[in-house]
């Protein structure tokens, strides 16, 4: 069997490889500490449960509009409005199964052969092969540690070509946590209207911003909400990952696009999962609130922890729920990057975490602090003995 092209140029997760590795030494009865899945550890809250029973119960378990029940559409259409300062009507909103595939649909419809988008790196392992799997080109520009991996719009602006159709835009970021602030981003706005760069801004660690305000680009003006895919979803700040909803917002010409990739696809959204997702509209952001107060503190840990082992730099991550530091001190010897470093770690000490090289920078490694204190303290423990046999 001869398979695409397209698909042959796609590499597999490497966060879903290294849990896959954890899950299957766990089944042996290996007792490993997993760093890796990007996820939190809090159960989905009961009442976003209820109400998914509830419209189970109702019998609410048929297809629904392509673009989500409009009760869904309309309020998060009101949420974008009330928490970001962004005029969008229900009609600018499509509800996905979750954000992975409005990304995916956004650069389906936006993306000709050829096409480039400028990809931050580091960044998250999706956007560069969605880009290639819609026949696109990811054209990465290198973010510093120096600043806390913030991208910049001399960055941007160094980038763009003729053939530049989009900017990914990703803040908080996931591996990093940086938060791009709000005079950057309008520099940044500038120079994608000034070029007529489309912008993708994927805001799926809103709720988690500790020391810097989340500034959604598309609140700037209309002249930039109109260039621009706001991207979000329910599973981060709801814990609701396996789920699956999340949502585009974008002037009615694209979400109307997407609406029919979305009927030729998967016809509809789950119907049931939609009433939970109103219900956690409903909610106000309290429960997200409890748990970026949570991550705060276990943040706050995992750095300090870092900071004491001697060769290692971290950058205090501004938001999302990841640490992203610097093991390039360690690759010698027989480590010779940092998937082997990930792998001694898994070996040795019995933690999964990520390669950096997966999110495009090589020496790094991300781990995700959304796991219990307890797992952070003992995993850091094996670390901090693990890292002083390569000393």
């Amino acid at each position: 069997m001869k398979f695409s092209d397209r698909v042959l140029r796609v590499q597999p997760s490497q966060t879903l490889v290294i849990t896959a590795k954890a899950a299957e030494m766990r089944k042996k009865g290996i007792d490993v500490i997993g760093f890796g899945a990007g996820e939190p550890d809090f159960d989905t809250p009961d009442f976003v449960k209820e109400a998914a029973i509830k419209a189970l119960q109702e019998g609410k378990t048929k297809y629904t509009p392509a673009a989500g029940i409009p009760e869904l559409r309309e309020g998060i259409a009101k949420r974008l409005k009330e928490k970001n300062g962004i005029e969008y009507s229900p009609s600018e909103v499509i509800v996905t199964p979750g954000a992975k595939m409005g990304l995916y649909e956004v650069f389906a419809i936006l993306l000709n052969p050829g096409d480039e988008v400028i990809v931050p790196a580091p960044y998250w392992v999706s956007y560069t092969e969605q880009i290639k799997l819609c026949d696109g080109k990811p054209v990465i520009v290198e973010m510093s540690e120096e600043n806390g991996f913030v991208l910049t719009a001399e960055l941007v602006e160094s980038a763009i070509t003729d053939k530049t159709k989009a900017l990914v835009l990703n803040t908080p970021s996931n591996p990093t946590g940086a938060v791009i602030p709000k005079k950057e981003l309008e520099k940044i706005a500038e120079v994608c209207l000034k070029h007529n760069v489309m912008i993708i801004s994927d805001e799926c660690y809103e709720e988690f911003c500790y020391d810097e305000e989340h500034v959604s680009i598309a609140s700037l003006s209309k002249e930039v909400r109109d260039i621009t895919f706001t991207i979000n979803a329910f599973s981060k700040a709801y814990s609701m990952t396996g789920w699956r909803l999340g949502w585009v917002a974008a002037p009615e010409e694209y979400i109307k696009k997407i609406s029919i990739i979305q009927s030729q696809t998967i016809s509809n959204p789950t119907s049931f999962a939609q009433y939970g997702a109103l219900a956690a509209l409903e909610d106000g952001g309290k429960f997200p609130a409890m748990m970026k107060e949570e991550f705060r503190k276990r943040r706050d840990f995992v750095v300090n922890e870092f900071l004491s082992i001697e060769g290692i730099t971290c950058p205090v991550p501004k938001g999302a729920f990841y640490v992203f530091p610097n093991i390039s001190a360690y690759i010698k010897g027989d480590i010779k990057n940092d998937i082997d470093f990930t792998s001694y770690l898994l070996e040795e000490a019995k933690v999964a975490v990520v390669p950096g090289s997966a999110f495009g920078k090589e020496g790094y490694i991300r781990l995700s602090y959304a796991t219990s204190m307890d797992n952070l303290k003992e995993g850091m423990r094996r670390i901090k003995e693990a890292l002083k046999k390569l000393q």
